[in-house]
């Protein structure tokens, strides 16, 4: 069983597939305590493998995230080899501190300062960013780096800083943006 604070379709609002309808299986509990996160980790009810995937298979598209909380703390082969099986595409969403299994399709970690990075492969680093030096995390191997605004309230700040820092790209929250979840 797994700790499931919710599960519901909409379109991915942040990183490199921005705008692409996804279903979001977003799990309870994380190893960090984050002072921006938007997961209230104490909610959540225990499902099985059978009915995340049956609840997932309930939407039109292929693409699956999984987020948090921390999902890393979660997922397991059954669960990815049972989510390919209905022929999803699956993404996570991770800050990095955990091993995943093989068999993820994209990877994106948000790193946090401080913490190991324990994920052997990653697409995509996406680093909120609160004024802090982010220099180290370009040295990450990934296709992508975005630097994204702390919940859009600098974004400003952080524009000028991929302005004078062209190696990354800007990742916008824009389910916030334009209201939706």
């Amino acid at each position: 069983m797994k700790k499931i604070n919710e599960i519901f379709y909409s379109l991915q609002g942040e990183g490199f597939h921005t705008g692409t309808p996804a279903v979001f299986v977003r799990f309870s509990g994380c190893n960090l305590k984050c002072s921006f996160c938007d997961t209230a980790h104490e909610q959540g009810n225990a499902m099985s493998d059978k009915e995340i995937v049956d609840e997932v298979c309930k939407y039109p598209c292929t693409m699956v995230i999984l987020t948090g909380g921390e999902p890393g703390l979660w997922i397991d082969q059954e669960l990815l080899r049972m989510l390919h099986k209905a022929h999803k595409y699956i993404c996570i969403e991770t800050n990095g501190t955990c091993e995943l299994p093989e068999g993820i399709d994209w990877v994106t970690c948000s790193p946090k300062e401080g913490t190991t990075l324990r994920v052997k492969h990653i697409d995509e680093v996406k680093v909120v960013y609160t004024g802090q030096d982010v220099s180290a995390y370009l040295d990450i191997p990934a296709g992508q780096h975005f630097l994204q605004p702390c919940s859009c309230k600098n974004t400003g700040e952080v524009i000028e800083y991929i302005l004078r820092n062209p190696q990354w790209r800007l990742s916008l929250q824009t389910h916030k943006l334009i209201d939706i979840r």
